[in-house]
């Protein structure tokens, strides 16, 4: 159990934000409507250009198993079928809509019947809803599984990265759809236990969860640590359940369903209203941000607009980050669109954004006693440099999560995170190779 030791790093919290009840945006000229925002196939385009949409329409359905439809968050004339690259250089099929500004809400927006299991998985998979906390994966995906093999349900609360405040608004404004989310899974799971975990630097988020669910037998609060990364998905498990989920498995693999706080508050809405995931509240914050905000916006908003609603730049922005600063994305395109999985979008100035000059390792060993399962970011990077695959297995160096916490404490300021990321890919090609190709 000594790999799975709470380490960790102490990091400035900056939650700028947190007292700041979300304010709506006005409602974006264009809406980018990108049709992969999930793992798993993109969505199909089921509108075209010159097509009236409205509020809540479907325009990108799911067709394959793994997948997750798209939801018009505004009404307008779709402008086109488009192209954008994301960051990891992929060209992705979008739809792009021209606002009307009136927001008129599609007529087969209704409540779905629920009354039993299949019919809550149905009716999330319609929804749209995906991992909100960042992962992205289609949420009913977890909940289609064997429910024989889950006994606890985990809900994520942590939200651990810098700056970002928008599941704690969530946890604060909307407790009772957490709470009555929460309820959903427990009853037709048919799971007795539910652990919210949530770190100790969120007192209001504590006291709101408790008192939502004071109702709800066997559902507990269980305040955390705050150290980083306490909201990774096998750190959370062990500190909350003391449950280990080893390299190469799954949560369930643990008797364990893991989600976040504001994907069960998306589910709990959609029930509700029958309004699908179309829009999402965002943190918008950072060192060249005048006033930092968090933002309700529709899905698809360029995030140049989200700036503007928070009064523009105070200092020229060098580094854009979707997401937050240890595991977020850095992207130079203002108007690439906020995804369904967006829950922050921070602009830094010169001081924050420009990178430390790199030198040498000098062995510390600071990395290794970062890493929250104990790796050896060192002989990871000595093994990938010699192309020893077979080392590198043996250095599990698949139980990384790219957390970044070995980045963050090197004294030669070496970027430790991207040759894990790296000897991965190393290994995975190496993996592939042994089994006769990817068939």
């Amino acid at each position: 159990m000594s790999l799975f030791r709470l380490k960790g790093v102490h990091l400035k919290h900056c939650k700028n934000t947190a007292q700041m009840p979300p304010e709506r945006i006005d409602t974006p000229k264009t809406v980018i409507l990108p049709m992969s925002m999930h793992i798993g196939a993109p969505a199909e385009p089921v509108v075209k250009a010159g097509d009236t949409v409205k509020v809540g329409q479907l325009v990108g359905a799911a067709n394959a198993k793994v997948s997750s439809p798209v939801y018009s968050g505004v009404s307008g004339t779709v402008k086109k079928i488009d192209e954008i690259v994301f960051s990891n250089g992929a060209p992705i099929k979008t739809v792009v809509i021209e606002s009307d500004g009136e927001q008129t809400v599609f007529e087969g927006i209704e409540p779905p019947t629920v009354n039993s299991l299949a019919e809550l998985v149905e009716a999330i998979k319609n929804s749209g809803i995906v991992g909100l906390g960042g992962a992205g994966f289609p949420t009913f995906i977890k909940l289609d599984a064997d429910k024989e093999r889950i006994d606890t349900i985990v809900v994520n609360g942590a939200e651990c990265e810098p700056y970002i405040t928008s599941d704690t608004r969530t946890m604060i404004d909307d407790a009772a759809l957490v709470a009555d989310g929460l309820k959903l899974l427990m009853k037709y799971l048919e799971v007795a236990h539910a652990v919210v975990g949530i770190e100790k630097n969120k007192p209001e988020c504590i006291k709101s969860m408790r008192a939502a669910l004071a109702d709800v037998v066997g559902a507990e609060v269980k305040p955390l640590a705050a150290v980083y990364p306490q909201g990774g998905e096998k750190v959370l498990v062990y500190h909350t359940t003391g449950r280990v989920i080893e390299e190469g498995k799954l949560p369930i693999d643990a008797g364990v369903l893991v989600i976040n706080c504001t994907t069960l508050a998306g589910i709990a809405r959609y029930i509700n209203t029958g309004m699908p995931l179309v829009q999402k509240c965002i943190t918008v914050d950072g060192s060249a941000v005048k006033t930092p905000k968090n933002v309700i916006a529709p899905i698809g908003t360029p995030v140049k607009d989200l700036f503007e609603f928070c009064g523009g730049f105070c200092e020229e922005p060098r580094k854009i980050i979707f997401g937050g600063p240890m595991m977020g994305t850095a992207s130079v395109d203002t108007d690439f669109p906020v995804l369904k999985q967006t829950n922050a979008v921070l602009a830094f100035a010169k001081k924050e954004a420009t990178p430390p000059k790199v030198t040498p390792c000098i062995r510390c060993g600071k990395c290794a006693q970062s890493c929250p399962f104990g790796l050896s970011p060192c002989e990871i990077s000595d093994a990938y440099k010699a192309s020893d695959a077979a080392r590198l297995q043996k250095l599990k160096v698949n139980l990384c999560m790219e957390c970044g916490c070995c980045s963050y404490v090197c004294p030669a300021k070496r970027n430790i995170v991207q040759r894990n990321k790296m000897a991965k890919t190393m290994l995975r090609n190496y993996q592939i190779s042994q089994k006769g190709g990817n068939k």
